[in-house]
């Protein structure tokens, strides 16, 4: 009787916490579905430039940004004049930075 008794918990035992680690158990995932930090929109500054609030040159100067600072660039315009500019956003943390700090803006290309 204790031994059917082993065997029953050993089989339920196996029968609850074997799935987990099967592949339609659910805890398998592939490589692909995760989502690693390689953004293809980033760029470094070659030179100085200036962050603008809006894509005008005579827009109000946010920032001026040093040579080697890394951007996420957020989406592209042309104005009417055919420049290109680019809608930025530094890198940040956002837990432990003050949440008044200019992290968003345009640069002209």
């Amino acid at each position: 009787m204790i031994n059917n008794l082993l065997k029953n918990f050993c089989l339920i035992t196996f029968a609850l916490i074997a799935p987990v680690t099967l592949p339609a158990g659910g805890i398998q995932k592939n490589f692909n579905q995760n989502k690693f930090f390689n953004n293809k929109n980033e760029i470094i500054l070659s030179s100085n430039a200036s962050l603008f609030s809006f894509p005008e040159i005579n827009a109000q100067e946010l920032l001026v940004l040093e040579i080697g600072t890394t951007l996420s660039v957020l989406r592209n315009w042309r104005d009417s004049e055919r420049n290109v500019w680019a809608r930025v956003e530094l890198p940040t943390n956002k837990f432990l930075e003050d949440p008044n700090k200019i992290i968003k803006g345009w640069i002209k290309m």
